[in-house]
């Protein structure tokens, strides 16, 4: 009893450091696009900030294995949360664009070690009765702070370096709980090992989803506070807007993932497609002078985005031998970093020539793109026998599942 009530307070710890790096993150996510967008800067110079978060996230996948296998967790922790906290310094010394990107790119990279660190510290340290709660925990308390972070944007002067110092202070404070806690130090996570072949023999639906759902949500996350600073949107109103979206994750994706518990999990992902096209047609249309309209939808648009990767992850561990989990997570994690990267910067590329709403267009017809490819296998493989699925769990895309990189030695305890 009292060893479960020592690793609920540590975990705790974790969730809490998290949940602030997240406050962080979710003010800087609404301030360089809108900076960016309403400076002088060239049209691509937003969007490009974009790319580069996904682009150092995917350096920080192959540099964080050997990086805590060095160290260890706690001071790896601390190292990641130094990186944050230099971007955050770059950025506080004004509108530099090229060095303003170079920022986000550390960002990246910092965010992705910061993932692997915490969930495969959270896959260590919780027991199998309470370790979905433990994650699904981590996950909510990761996504309510990034919409806290972007309404503490709104209420806070543009002008200046305040959001960056903010930014700062928050990155600090979540030193404090890893550095004060007593949860002992987990084995280092799996190194990443890339199966493509067996990620695809797996399950290609997932394969695909996880590769659709990287450009999906950095897309969505990632160019709509451009495009609503493009559209002369204010602050406050931008800060609004992100705020509401974060929570159209659980909106969407409870009812979206407990019904693929029951049901086809390739069918919810074919529904969740619609609903993201559907949600895309609509911010397209929708007034900017009618926001709370305006933000249900993009809360929709948002929500079901996210909700294509919890369920792809879920269908993948469905058709996945408990041997083969750390290079399939492996292999997700790259793949997510992958497309997190090139898809935005194609978008990046073309924005300047179509407009500040491509991203919505290429949004949807990703989305297009992998409910056919889903429809084509619902009829070339029968479905997964119910009682050999696991059940689903919350999950972000903002939160690659790297993780996962530790559950062969979580499933082992």
């Amino acid at each position: 009893m009292g060893s479960d009530r020592s690793s609920l307070l540590s975990i705790a710890s974790i969730v809490t450091s998290m949940t602030a790096v997240a406050i962080g993150n979710g003010m800087m996510l609404a301030y360089v696009p809108f900076v960016l967008t309403r400076s002088a800067a060239p049209e691509w110079i937003p969007g490009a900030a974009v790319t580069a978060i996904a682009f150092g996230g995917l350096i920080g996948c192959v540099m964080a294995g050997p990086l805590i296998r060095r160290v260890g967790h706690a001071r790896a922790f601390s190292c990641s949360m130094a990186l944050v906290i230099l971007a955050a310094v770059l950025i506080s010394l004004g509108v530099h664009p090229t060095l303003w990107i170079f920022a986000r790119a550390l960002y990246g990279a910092a965010a992705n070690t910061n993932f692997i660190i915490t969930q495969s510290w959270l896959n260590h340290a919780s027991d199998n009765h309470w370790r979905g709660k433990a994650m699904a925990l981590f996950y909510m308390a990761y996504v309510i702070g990034l919409g806290a972070g972007a309404w503490l944007f709104g209420r806070i002067p543009v002008d200046g370096n305040i959001a960056p110092i903010v930014t700062i202070f928050f990155t600090a404070l979540a030193i404090l709980p890893i550095g004060l806690t007593r949860l002992p130090t987990p084995p280092a996570p799996a190194k990443v090992s890339i199966d493509i072949a067996m990620a695809w023999r797996s399950s290609p639906v997932a394969l695909i989803g996880v590769l659709a759902s990287g450009g999906l949500s950095m897309l969505v996350q990632g160019f709509t506070p451009i495009y609503a600073a493009a559209n002369a949107m204010s602050q406050q109103d931008v800060a609004t807007l992100m705020f509401v979206m974060q929570f159209g994750l659980l909106l969407i994706q409870y009812p979206m993932g407990s019904l693929s518990d029951r049901i086809d999990r390739r069918i919810v992902l074919v529904a969740t497609c619609v609903l993201i096209v559907a949600a895309g047609l609509a911010a397209l249309v929708v007034s900017f002078e009618s926001l709370p309209l305006l933000m249900l939808v993009f809360a929709l648009f948002a929500g079901a985005v996210e909700t294509v990767y919890s369920i792809a992850n879920a269908h993948a561990n469905d058709r996945t031998v408990p041997a083969d989990y750390v290079p399939l997570a492996s292999t997700m994690l790259v793949a997510w970093s992958a497309a997190a990267t090139l898809v935005p910067m194609l978008v990046t590329l073309l924005t300047p020539v179509f407009g500040a709403q491509l991203f919505i267009h290429a949004t949807i017809a990703v989305a297009i793109l992998y409910a056919a490819f889903v429809l084509i296998r619902l009829r070339l493989r029968e479905r997964v026998p119910p009682q050999l699925c696991e059940t689903f769990e919350l999950k972000s895309a903002q939160v690659p599942n790297a993780g996962a990189l530790a559950e062969a030695e979580a499933r082992a305890k």
